[in-house]
């Protein structure tokens, strides 16, 4: 199979008044799942669909380095030393520490209590107030619980969420987001120093698992290593609150779903997040620079290639999810299957490959917060503009889900018996 190339010289402008859809756009109207082009002035080559995410996270084809994505975004999202720009052994060593801290039964139950303690908290005072800007609230709760649990003082929630909503843009705001950062930074080098300067301490939690961490050389991470490390947990994290917005804004897309969930079990709350992850835009695509040469459909890939998978696009893959604009958690999405058609986090095995460690997290986070919306709380949605507009990246409504009329429900929300 050829893979052809788009005509014109370079399609950034193109890309950025399309976002989201720019990739799928282009190969349904050439009926293709892959296409060269140039990006930046950069020659790139882009896929989509199921067979591309299996060629795509192949274990060490691709390197997240230098090149891979715009300095910024990676400066904002990742930065040097960090887990994702790791190949090979020293990554999956590194990974290992991930996915103990982020994918065990502890890790979920105690972030949960902290986030479910904090958004009762937080509703104690929604209700004596007119409305709430429900995704900046839940960024401040999320941010509050995920300080509290990796062990670190407490964060002002703009400092996490300028990284996350600038990543994918250009001018003065990016310059803005790379400052906060800076001072964040500084702020977390002054607390693993004194961690470490305190030597061992009781319990374990993240912070003192990332400072005493050993790489693959048996070597600790510095300070400057150990500080991004640690914002590649709070970051994502408070990150999840987009993902809680969308699930408000499924609940109030789809009401009979709310009911059903006030009532229903854990696994149907599990599903309709699941279909949330699926079908509202979160990331649009992933990056990579080819390490060493390899074949895909008769066509030769060079080392130092450029290559950039849709991942939106493939979540919304008629072929993979039929009418793939239809809201049906009757789909029964599930993270655990590692396969590489429903990939909004990545795809493949998250041990072998660069695919998020931090799933398992994320979708109990949004089931947990699926309850507490349900079940907790009663609330309007005031008319106002709910659109997401897919050229911004990340996207959200103009006015990020305004919610009004909040009381708390006498019973409260039952316990979590997990899925």
């Amino acid at each position: 199979m050829t893979i052809p190339q788009l005509p014109g010289f370079d399609q950034t402008l193109p890309f950025l008044r399309e976002g989201y859809g720019f990739i799928s756009n282009r190969c349904d109207r050439l009926g293709t799942d892959a296409f060269h082009t140039r990006l930046m002035l950069r020659r790139a080559t882009c896929l989509r669909g199921e067979e591309a995410a299996r060629v795509f996270y192949h274990p060490d084809r691709f390197t997240r380095r230098r090149g891979a994505m715009p300095p910024t975004t990676m400066r904002l999202l990742q930065d040097k030393g960090s887990v994702q720009s790791l190949e090979g052994a020293a990554h999956r060593q590194r990974k290992a520490l991930f996915l103990r801290l982020l994918t065990d039964d502890t890790a979920e139950r105690d972030f949960l209590a902290l986030f479910r303690e904090e958004w009762l908290a937080a509703l104690e005072h929604w209700t004596a107030r007119p409305e709430i800007v429900l995704h900046d609230e839940v960024n401040r709760i999320l941010t509050r619980a995920v300080c509290s649990w990796v062990g670190v003082p407490q964060l002002e929630p703009r400092e996490l969420t300028s990284m996350i909503e600038n990543a994918g843009s250009v001018g003065p705001a990016v310059l803005g987001a790379l400052a906060r950062r800076r001072r964040t930074e500084a702020r977390l080098r002054a607390v693993v120093e004194a961690a470490r300067g305190a030597g061992a301490a009781d319990g374990e939690t993240p912070l003192r698992a990332i400072i005493e961490h050993r790489d693959h050389d048996g070597e600790r991470l510095s300070p400057e290593v150990a500080v991004v490390e640690l914002l590649n947990i709070l970051r994502p994290v408070v990150a999840i609150g987009r993902y809680i917005m969308f699930t408000a804004m499924a609940l109030h897309d789809h009401p009979g779903w709310r009911a059903r969930l006030r009532d229903g079990t854990d696994r149907e709350r599990q599903y309709f997040v699941e279909e949330v992850r699926r079908l509202y835009p979160f990331f649009p695509l992933v990056a990579g620079v080819a390490k060493a040469p390899f074949r895909w459909r008769d066509h030769g890939f060079a080392a130092g290639d450029w290559v950039i998978l849709d991942l939106y696009g493939t979540t919304h893959d008629p072929r993979l999810f039929p009418e793939p604009q239809v809201f049906d958690p009757g789909r029964g999405l599930d993270w655990r299957r590692l396969d590489h058609g429903f990939i909004p986090q990545g795809a493949g095995d998250p041990e072998e490959t660069h695919r998020c460690p931090g799933e398992r997290l994320t979708v109990a986070t949004m089931r947990e917060a699926a309850r507490l919306l349900t079940q907790a709380m009663s609330y309007d949605v005031p008319p106002q503009d709910l659109s997401l507009p897919l050229h911004r990246m990340p996207t959200r409504p103009a006015r990020n889900l305004i919610l009004s009329n909040i009381r708390r429900l006498p019973a409260g929300p039952a316990p979590d018996t997990g899925d």
